[in-house]
């Protein structure tokens, strides 16, 4: 590999002209769309790809797309071919926004319901920015480098549509795969980590059966509302009884259904659980935990049948390949200097990790601080309304810390 050194003076000297950025990520922020819905989103990215001296294939698992950037004379007729000069190295960015009204009062902020609450606006800004630099850097670099641009990371099943629409025969064959995330922190700060850097999660739907009843007459009906609010606090029990100080997991109840009529004791109730958590072999007990208390309250409540357990929208921790998380840190500490950081392993969750599995590659996923100096105090997090990156640092770190990566593994000696 190349001395990170050697990769920011390369940065230092590229040529591509990146002040396009602010106008093209205020674009995609004031127009959010979401989760395979991403349409005009796709084209404003395939526009500018178009731009660059690569491959482009759209239209996988939606509006997926790649673009294949080569060094050497491998025919563009082949898409799954990879130059045999170097390795192939792949970085992905999600553009897929958020049903969330936005209450930031910037003059480029959405006006439609939905909001890029998540910051993927700025990860395709971003991941289009390191195109631009790689592209600028030809004979500096020596591979195949794959910008691969993904719909709907917030439902959890992006990754796996482009998988599923025949991603693995459509690009070369990755030798490692590469991914950020903007999250609160210093704008601009890249924080890294090996193995665990963000939570696995799954959503289990439990429903729970009852007898209706006038609500005048209580001891006639068997109320699921009862139950499901026992549940609701057994649940907690569970993470402070049975799981060993010191180790992570998190039960969040988002939804609870009951009933829809005020003198009604309804025959139902429903609970929704979204679950976090970095060892899967610790949610696997907590969920035989979760079996038995809510089958026990049923019980003991008399619910006249079984309750029901739906696990949907899972995700994987996402757990970084150690020498490749090493790797690729080198680089930023010579880039970077004193604005990379350990990072916090995150509590969100995402679906990156599903590409580097298919193939069977390593993976590395980091994090770059967004926030305004003026909120550190109080950072909006993540899926708030009022969650904004700080342009310029953010922009420019998670560009060159896309660019560096990508270069750790292309860079001429």
């Amino acid at each position: 590999m190349t001395h990170p050194n050697s990769i920011s003076e390369l940065l230092a000297t590229h040529s591509a002209d990146l002040t396009w950025q602010r106008e093209f990520y205020e674009d995609l922020h004031r127009h959010p769309e979401l989760s395979h819905d991403e349409e005009r989103t796709a084209q404003k990215i395939e526009d500018k790809l178009r731009e660059f001296e690569c491959e482009l294939i759209t239209g996988i698992g939606g509006y997926g797309m790649a673009a294949i950037f080569r060094s050497g004379d491998v025919s563009p007729d082949d898409a799954t071919a990879a130059d045999s000069q170097g390795p192939t190295v792949l970085m992905r960015a999600d553009f897929d926004a958020l049903p969330v009204m936005e209450q930031t009062g910037v003059d480029f902020a959405s006006t439609n319901g939905n909001m890029h609450a998540c910051g993927h606006d700025m990860h395709a800004t971003a991941l289009l920015g390191a195109c631009a630099i790689i592209d600028s850097l030809r004979g500096a670099w020596s591979g195949t480098f794959i910008a691969l641009f993904q719909p709907a990371e917030e439902t959890s099943d992006g990754a796996k549509t482009m998988l599923a629409d025949g991603l693995i025969d459509r690009v070369p064959r990755p030798d490692v795969c590469l991914g950020q995330h903007v999250m609160p922190g210093p704008a601009g700060q890249v924080q890294t980590s090996q193995g665990p850097i963000m939570a696995g999660c799954d959503s289990i739907r439990i429903t729970i059966a009852g007898r209706s009843a006038h609500a005048s007459m209580p001891d006639k009906a068997i109320d699921p509302t009862l139950i499901a609010a026992m549940i609701v606090i057994r649940l907690q029990a569970i993470v402070g009884r049975e799981v060993p100080p010191g180790e992570f997991f998190v039960i969040s109840v988002g939804e609870l259904h009951s009933g829809d009529k005020n003198n009604i004791i309804p025959d139902s109730a429903e609970l929704v659980l979204n679950t976090r958590y970095y060892d899967p072999a610790l949610a696997e007990r907590v969920y035989e935990a979760l079996h038995r208390v809510v089958e026990a309250e049923c019980v003991a409540s008399a619910s006249p049948l079984p309750p029901s357990f739906e696990y949907f929208a899972h995700g994987e921790v996402t757990d970084n390949d150690p020498a490749t998380a090493i790797a690729v840190r080198d680089t930023f500490d010579a880039v970077f200097g004193d604005e990379v950081v350990d990072a916090k392993p995150s509590t969100a969750s995402e679906d990156f990790c599903y590409l580097p599995q298919a193939w069977g590659v390593p993976y590395f996923f980091w994090l770059v601080g967004s926030t305004p100096e003026e909120l550190l105090d109080t950072p909006p997090v993540n899926h708030q309304s009022n969650f904004l990156p700080d342009f310029a640092p953010t922009c420019t770190a998670s560009t060159k810390a896309g660019a560096a990566a990508v270069l750790s593994f292309l860079a001429k000696a």
